[in-house]
This record gives C-alpha cells, sequence and structure tokens, in this order.
C-alpha cells in the first residue's frame, strides 16, 4: 500500500517572481491571507493595516465610491478585488469603479475582473513606492483611465 502526500505549495512571499497562474495558485492555497498581488511579475504581500493610515481613509474613500456608484447609472463600484491585467499583472487595488457596459473591463466566469477599470485608487501608506512608480506603469500600459493614489504619509 503507498501513501500519497499532497504536495504543499510554497507560501507567497514578497519578492517571488511568478507567472500569473502560479500566483493564482499560490494564492488560493493560502486562505489566511488577506492581500497579495502580482506587479510585473513579483509578489507583493500586504503589510498588516494601521488605523489612521489606511483603514480610515479607506472606509472614506468606500463610502465617497459607493455614493457616487449609487447615483450613477451603468457605473459598479468594487472594493479591493483582484484585477487581472495581463500575464504579469495581478493587483488588488483599495477601490475601482467601472461601467458595467461598453467599459474596458468584464467579469470572468469565476467572478475576477479582466481588463482594465475605468478609475482605481490605492490608499498609500506603507506602498507608496510601489503604488507611484510600478503600479502606475503597469496601470497605464494596461489602459486605466483614471489612477487616484491618496497618500496618507
Amino acid at each position: 500500500m503507498t501513501i500519497e502526500h499532497p504536495v504543499q505549495l510554497p507560501p507567497l512571499e514578497s519578492g517571488d517572481r511568478l507567472t500569473r497562474d502560479e500566483f493564482e495558485r499560490r494564492y488560493a492555497a493560502m486562505p489566511q491571507l488577506k492581500k497579495a498581488e502580482l506587479i510585473e511579475g513579483i509578489v507583493y504581500v500586504a503589510s498588516p493595516l494601521r488605523y489612521r493610515s489606511h483603514g480610515q481613509p479607506h472606509l472614506f474613500l468606500i463610502t465617497w465610491l459607493g455614493t457616487y456608484c449609487a447615483a450613477t447609472p451603468g457605473v459598479e463600484a468594487a472594493d479591493a478585488p483582484t484585477i487581472r491585467l495581463d500575464a504579469d499583472n495581478e493587483p488588488q487595488p483599495d477601490a475601482i469603479l467601472r461601467l458595467s457596459h461598453g467599459g474596458r473591463s468584464r467579469i470572468t466566469a469565476d467572478d475576477y475582473i479582466e481588463g482594465a477599470p475605468e478609475l482605481v485608487v490605492e490608499i498609500a501608506a506603507s506602498s507608496a513606492a510601489y503604488d507611484l512608480h510600478d503600479k502606475l506603469r503597469v496601470y497605464r500600459r494596461n489602459g486605466v483611465q483614471e489612477y487616484l493614489v491618496w497618500c496618507t504619509y
């Protein structure tokens, strides 16, 4: 009798260089992980979030976008969705707005956003170094029309 041991995937670590498929496979194997992103093929695992520098501004941001969405037909908003942009980029921004019809993004059969939402918003405290540079280039290259970064430090 042989005993099969399940293959254990290595955990996601900041700095890992992965394909989008491998990133998704390893992320799915870590249900306790709250936020990880793939930017230019490099994994970024989020630090714990602080109250004043992220949590409270995030609430204000979601309230603003939710109010706008509720008053604007054809616009959808989401809080921290995963976005499949291209083979090397799968960010999880703090919030997005997208057009439900005629926009640049679509909702996939497995319920992810694929393509560029019309607006992407980030709260940047500890993440400002890559939010303002690497992510900006990725979003620009993939057709995001508006990108707002709220620097809280």
